[in-house]
């Protein structure tokens, strides 16, 4: 079985993100970056059903120069290489940008299986296995809490808020994991140092015959105008009761749409 690993480098949720003041974009360069948290579950399911199945398991990211570490640090868990698409023209791609380089990129790896992370700490869209599913051609099973593979099919547990539901669909299909799917395992030292000599191959732009004013900024469906810092919180209010309390918090809720 041949499945494919979406891996993105996102800033550290654990302090605080900004965004740039030129374009409005996260700015990247100023926290420190690391492997989206969503996206190590969905390598650690990679790595059970290598395990479990036999096959290959391969990383695919797009991103600076500088995801190359998230790369290294992901191969250290155990997949067998990595896909890094790099390219000057990339930053400030939008998700339907960001999902036809991948989708791209995917169709050069014709991997049975992709596995993601069911959203990214940095964007929380959700949507990129959907648009990825609909430029391939294949089915989306998305919010998985628990997967198995037989044959040629797939088959999930989706998470909702009242419990699950069960889908089943032939491969090669796309399946995004929650983080009640597993726990994922910590590198060991020869993992660590057997991920420095894995392979890693550098996709470009011309590579994946997409031309630059179709990602970035240039071929951004969507913009953020403006931003602004959060205000800071208030004290709130205070009620003495003095005969009228019960009344008086009525009226509070009430203002603040609470009732």
């Amino acid at each position: 079985m041949k499945i494919v690993v979406l891996v993105k480098q996102v800033p550290d949720s654990g302090v605080e993100r900004t965004l740039r003041v030129d374009d409005n974009t996260v700015d990247r360069g100023s926290a420190g970056n690391v492997i989206n948290e969503m996206d190590e579950y969905a390598i650690e399911e990679a790595l059970r059903l290598r395990e479990a199945h036999g096959g290959e398991v391969t990383l695919l990211t797009m991103g600076p120069e500088k995801a190359a570490e998230s790369i290294r640090k992901a191969l250290s868990m155990g997949p067998d290489g990595a896909v890094h698409v790099l390219d000057d023209a990339l930053p400030g791609s939008c998700a339907p940008a960001t999902s036809k380089v991948l989708a791209a990129a995917l169709t050069t790896l014709e991997p049975d299986l992709v596995l993601c992370g069911s959203e990214s700490t940095d964007g929380r869209v959700q949507v990129i296995p959907h648009m990825l599913a609909e430029r391939l051609g294949i089915a989306a099973l998305t919010g998985a809490r628990k997967l198995t593979v037989d044959a040629d099919a797939v088959t999930i547990e989706r998470q909702t808020e009242e419990g699950y539901e069960v889908i089943r669909a032939a491969t090669p299909a796309i399946v995004s994991v929650w983080d009640t799917i597993n726990e994922p395992r910590y590198p060991s030292f020869k993992g660590i140092k057997a991920a420095k000599k894995k392979p890693v191959r550098t996709l470009s732009l011309a590579d994946l015959g997409i031309a630059a004013d179709e990602v970035g900024t240039a071929g951004a469906t969507s913009e953020v105008v403006s931003h602004s810092r959060r205000p800071p919180r208030s004290g709130g209010a205070k009620i003495t009761d003095e005969g009228d309390g019960g009344v008086r918090l009525v009226e509070f809720l009430a203002t603040e749409k609470f009732v």
